[in-house]
């Protein structure tokens, strides 16, 4: 019988169905690394050393972990047996799970159920029935301890692990959740043979919350693997991969992932679409710390920055803003009320522009409002923005709209830049975070975030008061239109709206968003912002192949319907792509505009035509 409330299981599958969890790591390399025997029956150290096991746990809280598994992954009567500690299996497991829950401060308490380490029918002599009732007594014992979770991991047998849930199953009556995770060898493969896409099918049958990886031969294989199930998975996914393969040094089993390399690839974890992530052999406290950063930097949990810019204290010393109708055209056609089109143009990877301004000029020819400029997209080196920005301006005639990122520029930096494009006349901007370094192509480069979004419009709001960023009068005052961006697809929609009615709070004037392909989801965040009074542009992204709509839904993580991903998958060939690309981007242009006041339009790879074309469909009556 469980003592765990349905409060607390329902507690967990809400977090779980709106943002990533972060769960701990190893428990057996911690206690290795504290003298503890190789040869020792770490699960009853719950017994006889309560307070390592506790500091572990303490430690991993400390670091940011959100689940901490309790450390009974072999407190099953046959592995408990080998070490002579069958009869202590009740005691093993219920101080497993009060040792964890002392230390948690509000965590989650998984109880942590390994394989039997008997082969099992038709392999071995144990059967399905015995292998089930073996699960359940220790459940049982983890479950009356008041277990907020199950956590099934290592599992290389799916018929095992089946069998554990649904011993979890049946001592619960469904009512705590379950997370099911296996572990894989190079190539996506179970110990036995069986390739991703059966066992995530075979896992997604089962009465789980969620299934995964764990352990395994680390992140990289982890990944790749991750990226195939989410193919077929039906159900979210977990990932605590180990530190890489062990390495014997001075007779130790050493793992040699450092925590920067497990963060890196915890990033593209999350960007793969993960739920709960964590760490298994190798991992340690270290390793989480900076997994929970790469977490919070993806969905920011406080609104706290790295640094506070302050409120203009003095009144007197803060000059009146300009009026936003008299900071651009831009500005004076929102401000009006009248529809804007953008179209987002990157800047050269060299010196030479002329393209660029070639597209910018056939585009103010065809009635575009203004040049929309990246800040090195993607982490990307190209040439700045505000300079593309005051090329474009000078010599095509259009205005610019400057995209300005956090990731390269230090607060004093940022001033700088901010004072320098006003002079220089680039007077549009969106404020962004900025995509990290190491999705790019310079992964080893370091990134600022002084500030973020959120704190950029705050210094750009007290320049427009004549302000500095400690809130010192600077005798002059800049006239810069403060633009944000916004995500209707975010996974944590609950976040995005909070973050976003603080950049709003702060200073936001209009707002971009996302490529948008589902007007439901569109619909959705217009609904939630209605009490926000800001301008709101739709970007809108017109495909130029199936592949490219693969490529949006599975690593820019922007939702395509399917009725759009099979008119992309019926066509033959690239111009035909292309055709049907722009037909559907005109299709949403000619809806969105009568539910926002205005596009942002992409133009994929440099095609400029196919903005020009799509932006044919406006019609902003």
């Amino acid at each position: 019988m469980t003592t765990s409330t349905n409060t607390r299981a329902q507690e967990f599958r809400d977090q779980l169905a709106s943002r990533v969890i972060v769960a701990d790591g190893a428990m057996g390399t911690m206690l290795y690394s504290r003298g503890v025997f190789i040869n020792r029956c770490f699960d009853e150290l719950n017994l006889s050393a309560p307070d390592t096991v506790r500091q572990i746990h303490q430690e991993y809280s400390k670091a940011g972990a959100e689940i901490l598994e309790t450390n009974t992954f072999g407190a099953t009567r046959q592995r408990l047996g080998a070490f002579g500690f069958a009869e202590k299996l009740k005691a093993i497991n219920l101080a497993g799970v009060r040792l964890a829950r002392e230390a948690a401060n509000g965590a989650f308490v998984a109880g942590a159920v390994g394989p039997l380490n008997v082969r099992i029918e038709p392999l071995g002599p144990t059967s399905f029935a015995e292998a089930r009732a073996a699960f359940r007594e220790q459940i049982d014992a983890l479950l009356e301890a008041g277990a907020d979770l199950l956590i099934f991991e290592t599992f290389g047998n799916l018929d095992e692990l089946r069998e554990a849930v649904m011993a979890g199953h049946e001592a619960s009556g469904g009512d705590v959740p379950m997370v099911a995770q296996v572990t894989i060898d190079d190539f996506g493969y179970l110990p036995g043979g069986t390739d991703t896409e059966t066992f995530t099918r075979e896992m997604n049958t089962w009465p789980v919350d969620a299934i995964g990886l764990n352990c395994s031969v680390g992140p990289k294989a982890t990944l790749e693997t991750v990226e195939r199930m989410m193919e077929y998975a039906t159900k979210p996914l977990s990932a605590m991969p180990n530190a890489g393969l062990p390495m014997r040094v001075e007779g130790r089993n050493m793992y040699l992932c450092s925590p920067e390399y497990m963060a890196q690839y915890a990033r593209r974890l999350l960007w793969a679409g993960v739920k709960i992530i964590g760490g298994c052999c190798g991992t340690t406290p270290d390793h989480i710390k900076l997994i929970r950063s790469e977490t919070r930097s993806l969905q920011p949990l406080q609104p706290k920055l790295a640094v506070t810019v302050e409120e203009p204290r003095v009144k007197a010393h803060a000059l009146t803003p300009v009026p936003i109708a008299e900071k651009s055209k831009v500005g004076a056609r929102l401000a009006a009320g009248q529809f804007v089109s953008f179209v987002e143009i990157l800047p050269p990877r060299g010196v030479d522009a002329t393209r660029e301004i070639a597209g910018a000029k056939m585009c103010a020819e065809h009635g575009i409002d203004a040049i929309n400029v990246p800040d090195g997209p993607r982490a990307s080196a190209r040439m700045s923005a505000q300079v593309t920005c005051q090329l474009i301006q000078e010599l095509a005639g259009i205005e610019a709209v400057n995209h300005f990122c956090c990731r390269d520029r230090n607060i004093l930096g940022i001033q700088s830049e901010l004072l320098g494009a006003h002079s220089l006349g680039v007077r549009n901007l969106i404020c962004i975070t900025g995509d990290p370094p190491r999705m790019g192509s310079y992964p080893d480069a370091t990134a600022v975030f002084d500030v973020d979004a959120i704190g950029l419009v705050n210094i750009v709001r007290n320049l427009n008061h004549g302000l500095d960023i400690g809130g010192n009068p600077m005798g002059s005052q800049t006239a810069l239109l403060i633009g944000v961006g916004a995500n209707p697809g975010a996974f944590n929609m609950d976040e995005e709206i909070r973050r976003f009615e603080w950049k709003v709070e702060a200073g936001a004037e209009y707002v971009v968003t996302q490529p948008v392909f589902d007007l439901d989801l569109l619909e959705a965040f217009l609904k939630r912002i209605e009490h926000v009074k800001i301008p709101v542009l739709c970007g809108i992204w017109p495909l130029t192949s199936f592949r490219n709509a693969e490529f949006m839904v599975n690593e820019l993580r922007v939702p395509v319907p399917e009725m759009f991903m099979d008119r992309m998958r019926r066509v033959d060939n690239a111009e035909k792509a292309r055709e049907e690309g722009v037909a559907i981007a005109r299709e949403m242009v000619s809806r969105v505009c009568k539910m926002v006041q205005g596009v942002q339009l992409s133009a994929p790879f440099g095609r400029y035509q196919m903005a020009i074309d799509v932006a044919e469909a406006i019609d902003p009556r």
